[in-house]
């Protein structure tokens, strides 16, 4: 029975990663088939930042995603905590369902959604365009708020109450308490949070192309736009660079968790 799991586990990671590694080993392939390796190169790589339109694109996705991380981060742990000192258990359970349906929403809807109200808006304020960097902006710090809260939301709860009340009682004003006491606590989950956020932000696709105007392609628009007649090698390259990121990201992401949640046991240790 074990070698029978092992085997099925092995079929459906292979599934899951071929296609990375495939287009990972033929990023760095001399040749400018995507079928046969005619042996180890960078060209691709060179040709890629030597490509204006898509150093354009990589700009405007590096400004997306930070100016979208750092609103995302600043208005979520507001509302983290705004959760977790909410009294009323009902208007806390309403309040955390509410920030799970755009995590389960399909993002096409959520694109579209968002589309239309911006269109509505601009009717109503008389303008002839609707779309801007400001609505891809936006867009993107909707969908980041979510994470950012569930990530710093259980951090708050595993927080000793009493230490800010002793923080005030020693004659620290309650700003002061909370950025001294609080704010040190629940820094893993806010870096946490920041760094998914922006992870989000660089990978999304659908809702930007629903939300963002036509002269603003982030990489994947860019990419869309590239692929809709061939399948040029600089796409692996490019690809290749975006999963690595994706994938240092998520690392930091979890080193930052698994660290956070040592401290937390050794606290809880009598």
């Amino acid at each position: 029975m074990k070698a029978v799991s092992k085997v099925i586990i092995g079929i459906v990671y292979a599934f899951l990663y071929a296609p990375l590694l495939y287009m990972v080993i033929f990023s760095f392939n001399a040749k400018k088939s995507l079928a046969v390796f005619g042996g180890f190169s960078l060209k691709w790589y060179q040709d890629l930042f030597n490509m204006g339109e898509v150093m354009e694109s990589l700009r405007w996705t590096l400004i997306l995603a930070v100016l979208s991380a750092l609103i995302a981060t600043v208005f979520g742990t507001l509302a983290a905590l705004g959760l977790y000192m909410a009294r009323n258990k009902f208007y806390k359970q309403s309040m955390l369902a509410v920030t799970n349906i755009p995590m389960m929403n399909p993002d096409i809807v959520t694109g579209i959604s968002l589309m239309l109200l911006f269109v509505f808006i601009a009717g109503i304020m008389r303008r002839s365009e609707s779309l801007s960097f400001a609505t891809l902006l936006i867009a993107h710090v909707t969908f980041n708020l979510p994470y950012v809260i569930l990530n710093v939301l259980p951090k708050l709860n595993q927080t000793d109450k009493n230490l800010y009340e002793a923080a005030q009682d020693l004659g620290a004003p309650p700003a002061k308490a909370f950025f001294l006491v609080v704010i040190p606590q629940i820094v893993p989950g806010i870096i946490s949070g920041a760094l998914m956020s922006f992870t989000l932000s660089i990978d999304d696709f659908i809702i930007s192309y629903f939300t963002a105007p036509a002269e603003i392609l982030t990489l994947p628009l860019k990419i869309e736009g590239m692929t809709r007649k061939t399948m040029p090698p600089t796409i692996y390259a490019l690809s290749t660079l975006m999963l690595i990121t994706t994938m240092v990201l998520l690392l930091l992401i979890n080193i930052i968790q698994s660290r956070s949640d040592k401290k937390t046991a050794k606290v809880a240790k009598p």
